[in-house]
């Protein structure tokens, strides 16, 4: 029989990716801070995704859509700007990834796919979301990885 001391793998101790969502709001802002912070700490890589959300009453007119998806194109590109060279200044292995899509489906699939450790949200900031659930609560409630919701 293994001991716990002889089964420890190394490598293991800690998670080894991080993924944070970052959409440009105060608490994904923080939470980027936070997850950054925790990638140097426990010597893990960093992924920062920005999901353009695509909304319902882009589809009313080619021109909104198209000017939607520049705007977030643009957003995409200074959260990239920002993090990744603010991350790589402290020595943190950090990757950037934007689509667009549902940011629940996009985090799921892309945590999934790349095999996150650790998943961290910001706390929404839209008061509806205290009735139909968040982001962070529908993270929390799959089950899938510790979900860290920075305030």
């Amino acid at each position: 029989m293994n001991s716990p001391a002889s089964s420890f793998e190394i490598g293991t101790d800690g998670p080894s990716l991080i993924l944070v969502g970052v959409d440009g709001s105060r608490t994904s802002l923080r939470a980027g801070a936070y997850a950054a912070g925790l990638a140097r700490r426990q010597g893990s890589r960093l992924l920062a995704v920005f999901v353009r959300h695509i909304s319902a009453s882009a589809g009313l007119s080619p021109g909104a859509a198209a000017a939607m998806s520049e705007t977030g194109q643009e957003m995409a590109d200074e959260m990239a700007e920002l993090l990744v060279g603010r991350v790589a200044e402290i020595g943190i292995r950090a990757d950037f990834e934007s689509v667009a899509g549902d940011p629940f489906t996009e985090l799921t699939r892309i945590a999934t796919e790349r095999r996150a450790d650790l998943v961290v949200v910001g706390t929404s900031e839209q008061a509806g979301h205290r009735i139909i659930g968040s982001l962070a609560t529908r993270l929390v409630r799959a089950g899938k990885w510790p979900v860290l919701v920075v305030p």
